[in-house]
């Protein structure tokens, strides 16, 4: 087993953490060629550089959601570092009855497109160089945070993930290694576990890549037919709604909060409002002077949409909608405030897709009279829409999962993650702005 290559990054990183090149584009690099190789051997036979070495794991079926993951190792790496991308479709994290015959290989076009967006070298192993001697005696667990959700939903899979990702670290010795946020929770137990085994790699997460009617981009995505194409929207658009219900919520909060509902005299709070209605100023004030609604509020009105999809022909099968803390995937209280994930998984025919967007919740707005006495929750915006996707499910298609800290012109624009502070209006699919 190759030692990793020493990082200059002795712990690794949260997905939060920012890539450098959020506005610039990079491109490949004139002077070098990308290579195909296969072995262990030949990846270590070829010259690093004088840069750093960033990867990007993948399972193949390359889209431009991987590309953005590869434009962004590119800018993280700089013209002097190497950028791998690793294609392996890893049967350790395929359960009985999924998709791993019919997960698509498309190696020559992979190699294409990794190299247009910057990569050095793909690296393609078969299962009989990454697994010798057959499937592994030894994993790596998940531990509980891979029982929950994706877990749950796919019992080992998540072993399967942190095995795979953890032999292509060791193979590929990387400085960085970058997935996608659209699998939060694979991010979320592959950061995990460079953490509690002490890998010298920095794990970076991408913002998600989303095509213009918000479908998150997966490489099983090209499984949907027409109608079933509609009623996968509805993902995207109960995650858009929960996100604009939120926001509605915030700036009623801070509409009745800036008009002073914290007054002794309910008369005089409803005066300072001026609103026609007495009904709508009462429910401001309500609002602004009793607990926040937000995680209840959020789960709502993306059930909502998924209902409706229910009924759709063809319907939307809900696996599970879940509104948790990031730091371990446990669902959160109706009180809580902080940076949260809603997360979705649902079949359409026999595709089964994943989606998730990143909230934050108990945030007082900028300039609001009450943000002088109660601590600011900003969160970021880490959804900004061009991560990548990669809904296999890592150490191979782990990558796009995500990805817009480099985007191109060719991303499709996408519907911000965080919330804004007053809602947006445009319509997206099933009725969800967007």
């Amino acid at each position: 087993m190759t030692t990793p290559h020493p990082s200059p990054h002795p712990h690794p990183h949260s997905p939060a953490d920012p890539l450098p090149t959020a506005n610039a584009t990079p491109t490949p690099n004139p002077t070098s060629r990308t290579e195909l190789v296969h072995t262990a051997a030949e990846l270590r036979a070829l010259p690093r550089g004088s840069g750093p070495r960033a990867v990007v794991m993948t399972m193949g079926a390359l889209h431009e959601g991987h590309a953005t993951l590869i434009r962004a190792a590119r800018g993280r790496v700089g013209p002097r570092g190497q950028v791998v991308v690793t294609v392996f479709v890893n049967p350790l994290q395929f359960g009985v009855g999924e998709d791993l015959d019919r997960y698509p290989r498309t190696l020559d076009a992979d190699v294409a497109l990794a190299a247009a967006a910057g990569a050095d070298a793909v690296f393609a192993p078969s299962a009989d160089e990454v697994y010798p001697g057959g499937e592994p005696q030894i994993r790596i667990s998940a531990g509980p945070m891979g029982t929950l959700l994706e877990g749950a939903s796919r019992p080992g899979h998540f072993d399967g993930v942190l095995t795979v990702v953890a032999k292509l670290l060791h193979l590929c010795a990387p400085d960085t290694a970058l997935y996608g946020q659209k699998d939060a929770q694979q991010l979320a137990v592959i950061t995990r576990m460079a953490t509690d085994l002490n890998f010298p790699v920095e794990i970076v997460g991408v913002p998600t890549v989303r095509e213009d009617d918000g479908l998150a981009l997966s490489s099983r995505n090209r499984y949907l037919s027409r109608a079933e194409r509609h009623t996968a929207l509805a993902l995207s658009a109960a995650l858009f709604a929960a996100r604009d219900r939120l926001a509605a919520e915030e700036a009623l909060r801070a509409r009745a909060t800036s008009t002073g509902h914290r007054a002794h005299h309910r008369s005089a709070a409803l005066a300072a409002l001026g609103e026609d209605r007495a009904a709508a100023d009462a429910h401001a004030v309500a609002y602004a002077a009793g607990p926040p609604h937000g995680p209840a509020v959020a789960r709502a009105a993306a059930r909502a949409v998924l209902t409706d999809a229910a009924h759709l022909d063809p319907p939307l099968v809900l696996d599970y909608l879940a509104l948790v803390d990031p730091s371990d995937f446990t669902e959160i209280p109706d009180g809580y405030e902080g940076e949260a994930i809603l997360a979705v998984a649902a079949k359409v025919g026999t595709t089964r897709l994943i989606d998730n967007i990143r909230l934050t919740f108990g945030a007082t707005p900028p300039g609001s009279p009450a943000d002088t006495d109660t601590e600011r929750h900003t969160g970021t915006d880490k959804e900004r829409h061009t991560g990548t996707d990669t809904e296999r499910h890592t150490g191979t298609d782990t990558g796009p999962t995500s990805a817009t800290t480099t985007s191109s012109s060719a991303t499709p624009p996408t519907p911000p993650t965080s919330a804004p502070t007053t809602p947006t209006t445009p319509q997206g699919p099933l009725g969800a702005t967007r």
